[in-house]
């Protein structure tokens, strides 16, 4: 969750031959640390072989560091350019784990599928 998301993504991109499956919630693809150019990279890069899960809601944080619904929003919008497997679920939840965790059997099914 959070850094957690981005964190699974990261090591996702970095290897997909050992983390092809990404679970983010709430994922902080805003700008702490650079993670608001995950986007870019995936619009400017060959696809990658990763099925990825995003979970966000209307009620993620807004921070300097940027909007978290939007940040996932960005990158749902470069994954489905770029023709990945992904699935982006999208609630009114806040920045923790109840709608994450309501899905949760919903995404392990659709990750292993």
């Amino acid at each position: 969750m959070s850094s957690g998301g981005i964190c699974a993504f990261n090591a996702a991109w970095e290897r997909p031959d050992a983390f092809g499956k990404v679970i983010s919630h709430c994922g902080s693809f805003t700008n702490i640390r650079g993670g608001h150019v995950y986007p870019s990279y995936v619009r400017a890069a060959e696809p990658k072989p990763l099925r990825v899960w995003m979970q966000s809601g209307a009620g993620d944080l807004d921070r300097p560091a940027g909007h978290w619904p939007t940040a996932n929003f960005d990158m749902a919008s470069a994954l489905k350019l770029k023709g990945y497997d992904y699935r982006f679920e999208f609630g009114l939840g806040a920045h923790d784990l109840r709608h994450g965790a309501a899905t949760f059997p919903a995404t392990l099914r659709w990750l292993w599928r």
